[in-house]
């Protein structure tokens, strides 16, 4: 039997915001923005590179859904972002004006980072040790 993951959903307050943050300041890639009628959408967004599952950007539609935007693992850090080049992408995403939650460091594993996104969703920006 072969499995993976293929896509998160991942709460958001307004499509077009998140397509912004998402695909200008982390510069990831729009793989799909379909409408289905009655303002709801498939938003799919990617990391560069096409690594991984993809994050299916999902409007919260109640009260309840929306309680839970920015925080879908109650402060946990959230989502795992790796990378080949950790300086390269600290330094691009400092400029951007991403919010890091603490400077850089050097773990048994590698350079990682933690920072939030436009929501608050708690992130690791990682690259990891051969």
């Amino acid at each position: 039997m072969k499995q993976y993951i293929d896509k998160l959903a991942l709460l958001v307050s307004d499509y077009q915001e998140a397509i912004d943050y998402y695909c200008e300041i982390l510069q990831f890639e729009l793989i799909e923005n379909t409408s289905m009628g009655e303002g709801k959408r498939w938003v799919v967004v990617r990391p560069p590179g096409g690594m991984g599952p993809a994050l299916l950007l999902a409007k919260a539609k109640n009260e309840e859904q929306a309680s839970a935007v920015g925080n879908q693992t109650g402060g946990r850090v959230f989502l795992f972002l790796h990378t080949d080049d950790f300086w390269r992408d600290y330094r691009r995403m400092q400029i951007a004006g991403v919010d890091f939650t603490e400077e850089p460091r050097e773990e048994e594993y590698g350079t990682v980072i933690v920072f939030r996104d436009l929501y608050g969703n708690k992130w690791d920006l990682i690259e990891r040790k051969d």
